[in-house]
């Protein structure tokens, strides 16, 4: 959106802001000018869409969510947008496709309508400023005309000094001529606050308790800025307002930011919604927040923070709604795993914790394996070919439903999948002959082994996972060898490795041709060895 050419008038001796509004923005729908009471619970997830869905605002969508269905209220999704030099394109629809692949939905929002549209803030700059107009109308606001040089170099001196750096309040009592001045050079101004110079401001947050802070520690924060947008302060609290919100839930970085907000909304004579500000999410070193970049944990591996890197790596959504909830809340004694219906009948903001909560990537793989043992074959199957079709393993619905069985028990994300049965959909890698001599075996005997094997497998009705266990096992034994030494022959020739997949479920997977064929490759790979191979085992 283009600047917005700002020009100022004088009324009644007080500063007001007139602005040139380009069309789209003049002529929006608006909302309610005074909020009803409203008997039910409403709460917001306002995301600025400035990067990627973060797991941190996730767990604040994902507890207002919570919120809003146990209390049987509404759940908003407002896009604060009015950050421009921070909007990033493609950020919203990372976000929104994040919501619905955790399962959040909500009831009013810029895709959903509702009584308080628009609900995209970029939509609503003629309300704030209209809003921004009545405080400077009753002197609770006004115009501050200092410019960013002397801003900065205001902040400058007062580090120099030892001082906290913040604004002086040069413009708080400009007289009408000064003003007129200032108008006269085409200075734009921002339009601030007028805070209290004397007194305390208190609130209570339902987390924390009562939050009492000075007046002298507060700057007058600006409200709308040069270019006619405003800050997040000033459109937060009207848009709360006019949308009837009851509940805030939000980082705790804004707890330093609230007493201002209070102070806003006595400016309107609004009153203020009930605050509750969520914990810090710490790394899993405990030692710093999780951070909003990819960065290497001691491990050497990446620490995953945005949801779609969640996604891209094989975790299941369940698994990560459900361990959400848990970092900084908690569902009942000794109890971790819980349906969703489950967490919307527990969840309440008195369980929500004060401490920062640290997020273990190990907890939330445990988790993620439990989940995956818990799925139906079919669901499991329709989940992985996606993933494997990623990897280059193109698989119909029955192959992936034998995929599905043979891995289900053996892997922690669905990335693992590929891995594990790449060998069935691909020429197995050169291995060393060696590795099909089971321990206490030599070449002879594996040869022997194999031939034989092949010859049953040839045979054997239906090719299927009974039918090949009930007929291996007797094998082993006219053979004179163990179980283990045949079926780890037999594993290493068909696969390649010594260490795969259930054997009877991945020969089923493989079919018989292919089985048989990779045993009379093995046979002639071993056969053409001209040292005698034996089993490091062996002992001769």
């Amino acid at each position: 959106m283009a600047p917005i050419d700002g020009r100022r008038f004088l009324q009644d001796g007080t500063a007001v802001l007139c602005y040139n509004i380009p069309s789209h923005v003049a002529h929006t729908p608006r909302a309610r000018e005074e909020s009803v009471a409203e008997p039910r619970v409403r709460v917001r997830y306002a995301p600025s869409p400035t990067g990627s869905f973060h797991v941190g605002g996730a767990r604040t969508a994902l507890y207002n969510w919570l919120y809003a269905r146990h209390t049987g209220g509404t759940f908003v999704l407002r896009i604060e947008d009015t950050d421009r030099t921070r909007y990033r394109p493609g950020a919203l629809h990372d976000l929104l496709e994040g919501l619905r692949w955790l399962g959040l939905d909500w009831d009013e929002g810029p895709d959903a309508g509702g009584p308080f549209g628009p609900y995209t803030q970029s939509e609503r700059v003629a309300l704030y400023q209209e809003h921004t107009n009545r405080l400077l109308a009753k002197g609770a606001a006004y115009p501050c005309y200092c410019t960013p040089e002397r801003l900065s170099a205001l902040r400058a001196e007062q580090r120099r000094a030892g001082a906290t750096p913040g604004y002086d309040r040069a413009c708080r009592e400009l007289t009408q001529r000064q003003i007129a001045e200032y108008e006269a050079q085409g200075i734009t101004p921002v339009i601030r606050l007028r805070v209290p110079l004397e007194g305390q401001t208190t609130f209570h947050d339902a987390i924390r308790g009562d939050i009492t802070v000075s007046n002298r520690t507060l700057d007058d924060l600006v409200l709308l800025k040069s270019d006619g947008f405003p800050t997040y302060h000033l459109a937060n609290i009207v848009d709360d307002h006019l949308m009837a919100i009851s509940h805030v839930m939000r980082g705790d970085e804004w707890i330093p930011s609230t007493p201002r907000h209070v102070l806003l909304y006595q400016a309107f004579g609004w009153e203020p919604p009930v605050f509750a500000h969520l914990p810090l999410i710490l790394n899993p070193t405990g030692k710093g927040k999780l951070s909003k970049r990819k960065e290497k944990g001691p491990d050497g591996r990446d620490y995953l923070v945005m949801v779609h890197e969640f996604k891209q790596a094989g975790y299941l959504p369940e698994a990560l709604f459900n361990y959400l909830a848990l970092v900084g809340w908690s569902y009942g004694e000794q109890e971790e795993l819980f349906s969703r219906a489950q967490a919307i009948a527990a969840f309440d903001i008195g369980g929500i914790s004060k401490s920062p909560a640290v997020f273990s990537y190990d907890k939330l793989a445990w988790m993620n394996g439990v989940y995956i043992r818990q799925l139906t074959l079919e669901d499991l199957a329709g989940r992985l070919e996606p993933v494997l079709a990623r990897a280059g393993i193109i698989v119909g619905p029955s192959d992936a439903l034998r995929v599905a069985r043979l891995v289900q028990e053996r892997i922690t994300t669905l990335n693992d999948a590929p891995a594990l049965v790449d060998f069935a959909f691909r020429e197995p890698a050169e291995y060393d002959p060696a590795l099909l001599i089971q321990k206490k075996m030599t070449r002879e005997d594996t040869l022997r082994a194999l031939d034989a094997a092949r010859d049953a497998l040839e045979a054997v009705e239906p090719f299927s996972e009974q039918a090949l266990e009930a007929t291996l096992r007797p094998l082993a034994e006219a053979l004179g060898l163990k179980v283990g030494q045949l079926f780890g022959a037999i594993r290493v020739a068909v696969t390649g490795r010594t260490v795969a997949p259930p054997l009877f479920g991945t020969l089923e997977l493989l079919g018989r041709d292919e089985v048989v064929a990779r045993l009379r490759r093995a046979e002639e790979l071993l056969a053409r060895q001209e040292t005698p191979y034996r089993s490091p085992d062996t002992g001769n």
